[in-house]
């Protein structure tokens, strides 16, 4: 089973940058995909960025070019790096992880508990 912990959300002004963390731990084979979806308040829950561990990584196309997803895989560690942020940003960010319990085993979701961001005007 997958045990995530993010971190590094918070508070910023308009146009400023954060970094959220993800980190899985728990007993599992691998893990095949790891990323981030956000929830904005009465919005519904939208892909940011994901990861697999062989292949390039993916963001949405509204956020090319201020959104960057990295990853270590020995850590089984993701970093989703934010910049230019506008309010509209503004969200629960959600890290997720899909964790194989054997190589034929196509893998279980697994989500954190949510990252809060707030980007201020």
């Amino acid at each position: 089973q997958v045990r995530l912990v993010e971190s590094g959300g918070g508070l910023v002004q308009e146009g400023g940058s954060l970094r959220l963390s993800c980190a899985a731990s728990g007993s599992f084979y691998s893990i095949d995909t790891m990323g981030w979806y956000r929830q904005a308040p009465g919005m519904q829950r939208e892909l940011v960025c994901s990861m697999p561990r062989v292949g390039n990584s993916y963001c949405a196309d509204s956020l090319k070019g201020r959104f960057t997803i990295s990853a270590d895989n020995a850590k089984d560690t993701v970093h989703l790096q934010m910049n230019s942020l506008s309010p509209e940003d503004t969200a629960d960010y959600y890290c997720y992880a899909n964790g194989l319990t054997h190589y034929w085993d196509p893998g279980t979701m697994t989500w954190g508990h949510g990252a809060r961001v707030t980007v201020s005007s």
